[in-house]
Order: C-alpha cells, then structure tokens, then sequence
C-alpha cells in the first residue's frame, strides 16, 4: 500500500513540474518573431554625425616661447656721487635721451674748471714763447743770438703746443664726467622698479643699478623645437618670411602675430632642439618679458584636402577608420589614411569624400549595417538633392545644443532598448533549444 502511494506521489509531482515547465517555455517563447530577428529587429541607435568638407588646412609647428624684451637695459652711474633728482615714474615709457636721474656734479664741475684754467695759462704762455721767437729770428739775422739759443726756443715753443693738447685731452675728459652726472635713457622703452631713491649716494661700483629700461614694441619670443623639423622650417623660411603665432594654454586664443627673424646655428645637443626667435609688433602690449606661451609656426598650407571632425576618426587594429551614415541610414566601418590631425580636425587623404558625413558619438552601439538615426549634422544626400529651402538644411547653434542634449536621452533609452532586446533574443533562442530536445 505505502508503495502503491509513493508511485503515486512521484507521479503527481513529475506531472506538476512538467505543467511547470511548460508554463515557463510559453512564457519566456518568443513572440512576432522577436526572437529571430537579430540586429534588424533592434531600434535605431541615436548618434551625432559631421560632414567632410573641402578646405584648406594650415600646417603649424607648435612649442613653447619664452618672450624677451627686444633690447634690455640696466642703467648705471658712471660717476659717483649723491642722486639729488629722479626724473622718472616706475612703469613710464621713456623715449632715447630723456632724462632719467641726475647726480649732484659740483665736483666735476669744479675740476673741469680747474683744467679750462690750466690750458689758459699754457695758452698764455705759448703766445709769449711765439714772440720771443721771433725777436730771435731777428736777432740771429745779425748775431745778436746764437743758433742754439735760437733753436730752443722753437722747442719749447713746440712744447707748449702739446702741453695744450694734453690740457684739451683734460678737459674732454672731465666734461663727459659732468655730462654723465645727468643720465639718460638709451633706448625706448618703458622703466621697470627703481633700485635707489634721492638722496642717496651711488658709485659706479653698484651691483643693482638704478633702473632697468626695457624696449616692449616690438617684442622677441625665444623657442624651442625638435631637430627633426630644421630642414623642413629652413626649406620654408628660404621661400620668405614665416609668419608665428603666440598663443594662450587653450592654443586657440591668439594673443599677437609675428614673423621668425632667427634660425639659430646650432642645435642644442643636450635636448635635440633648435632654438627660434620670432618677433611681435606688440601693439596691446600683451606680451611681456619673463612670460611663456605657446608658439604656432606656420610651414605650410595643405590646399584643398578632404577634412573630418577629429571625434570622428577611430583607431583600430587595422589602423584609423571612421564610420559612414550611408543614404539608407545604415552604418559602415571604412578604413582611412589620416595625414594630419587636431583637436578640432583631421585631414583624410584616402576613404571619405567630401559631402559624406561620418559618425562623430555614439560608437557604442553601432557596427557595420546597424540603423541609426542623425541627431546632429548634416542632412543626407537625398534630402539635399530634393531641393530644401535655404536655411531648412542646417540648424542653429541653440537647436544643436538641444539635438545634443536629446542625444544623451536618446542614447541611454536606446542602450536599455537593446540590451532587453537583446536578452529577450538570447533567451527566445535557448526556449528554442530546449523545446527541441528529444
């Protein structure tokens, strides 16, 4: 009896999870075809898209320039003595030969005076020599005087003469020690922080100077680049002048441009490098001494080439290739030949044509022959062909910042679209398998 109830018993519950069983498969069986139909089934996958465009690329060499004053200079005292006026502010643009300090010159003054005195008394001197001279010329007519006599006094006559040229020599001399009490500036420029205040006593054995004078328009950049480009910047700078361009960190806001005055005539072999010296007008006086910036040097123009959106190209195994929105809004993976390239652009020598418009985000999802919709860009082929009116074939920058933001929506949804699209596939798939057990 208890037997008979056990066989019973497992025969209920092989019955129950065979009910069970097929409840579940029912369930989990794949409707309309959902099952089958792989990526075809799947939605279209939101991404942005940009269009090749013909253009003319500029090529640049890019370092880093440190700017240097054209000409610079630290004003000294020649004399020494007691600074009784300045006649400069800190920060004033100075043109040449204004006056810039002055040093008390009563000593100076006083031995130039000194020496003025002296040469008259020689000149006095002289002049009564000359006429002695001469009374012995008459007298040696008649042997009043000898020859000897005679010819001394011509020496010393000549004497003198020197002895005025040497009072000269002095007081050249001693004037130049009374024009440097007042010093002026050298060059124009503009004054920098003075290193002496009136009233004290400066000598020409100070270290710091006075002042420094520093000539800001024009202004020099000194920089820097690899060995590797000399001859193709040589091949350039034979063919004229090439311009430079100082810009800020971001390297797109453009501070001042220049032209290379100097190729330097060695290379440095500690760091491989060139160095370069360009030369800027200055004129917002944005450039200052001391101060880095980037440096573009401009060596070429590409002239007409195909150019892309740099977030467009992709690297591979195969090496860079990007993805094209063909006419029938299916994607496809080609292989391309990337000459330069950017932040901003790339220039494409083999692959795309111009007018084609590649994919640029949302690579995620997409493969070769997945349907996609264009959030942004360029419109297709077709819908250019069939005559849209002016201005319905782009949209303005406010509608491509709400396309983008759409897109960011529009690519989470998708993702989650197709990842349940996805597991509702796999799982038709193995419902499939199990059903077809023996």
């Amino acid at each position: 009896m208890n037997s008979l109830f056990r066989r019973f018993l497992v025969v209920v519950a092989i019955g129950a999870a065979v009910v069970g069983t097929y409840q579940l498969l029912g369930r989990g069986a794949p409707k309309d075809g959902a099952g089958t139909g792989g990526l075809n089934a799947e939605p279209p996958v939101p991404v942005l898209a940009g269009e090749a465009r013909i253009a003319d690329v500029p090529v640049y060499l890019v370092g880093v320039g440190t700017v240097r004053a054209l000409n610079m200079v630290m004003v000294r005292t020649q004399v020494s003595g007691t600074l009784v006026r300045i006649a400069f502010r800190e920060g004033q643009n100075v043109k040449r030969g204004d006056v810039l300090v002055e040093i008390d010159p009563t000593i100076y003054k006083a031995q130039l005076d000194q020496q003025m005195a002296k040469k008259a008394l020689d000149e006095a001197m002289l002049a009564n020599s000359r006429v002695d001279l001469e009374r012995y010329t008459n007298l040696l007519k008649t042997n009043a005087v000898t020859r000897q006599q005679y010819d001394t006094q011509k020496a010393t006559i000549d004497q003198q003469e020197a002895q005025l040229r040497v009072d000269q020599g002095l007081i050249d001399n001693q004037r130049a020690y009374v024009n440097w009490c007042t010093i002026r500036s050298p060059i124009d420029g503009r004054t920098g922080i003075r290193q002496v205040d009136q009233g004290n006593i400066v000598s020409t054995t100070d270290s710091n100077g006075i002042v420094v004078v520093t000539e800001l328009q024009p202004i020099a950049v000194l920089f820097n680049l690899p060995q590797q480009q000399l001859s193709r910047v040589n091949r350039a700078f034979a063919k004229g002048s090439l311009n430079v361009e100082a810009t800020e960190a971001n390297n797109h806001t453009v501070i001042d441009s220049g032209t290379l005055q100097v190729v330097n005539n060695q290379v440095d072999q500690t760091t491989g490098t060139v160095q370069y010296k360009a030369e800027f007008p200055n004129k917002d006086m944005q450039l200052w001494p001391g101060q880095f910036v980037n440096i573009q040097l401009l060596v070429d123009t590409l002239r007409q080439v195909v150019v892309v959106p740099s977030a467009a190209i992709q690297r591979g195994p195969n090496g860079a290739f990007v993805y094209l929105v063909q006419p029938d809004s299916t994607i496809k993976a080609v292989n391309v030949t990337v000459t330069q390239q950017d932040d901003t652009g790339a220039v494409v020598a083999s692959g795309v044509a111009a007018a084609d418009r590649v994919v640029t985000s949302g690579f995620g999802q997409i493969a070769n022959g997945r349907k996609v919709i264009v959030s942004g860009g360029s419109p297709p082929r077709e819908a250019a062909d069939q005559g849209l009116p002016s201005g319905q074939g782009g949209q303005s920058a406010q509608d491509s910042q709400s396309l983008q933001k759409r897109f960011g929506q529009q690519t989470q949804m998708g993702g989650v679209a197709a990842d349940a699209s996805l597991r509702r596939g796999s799982e038709g798939t193995r419902n499939e398998a199990r059903n077809a057990r023996p």
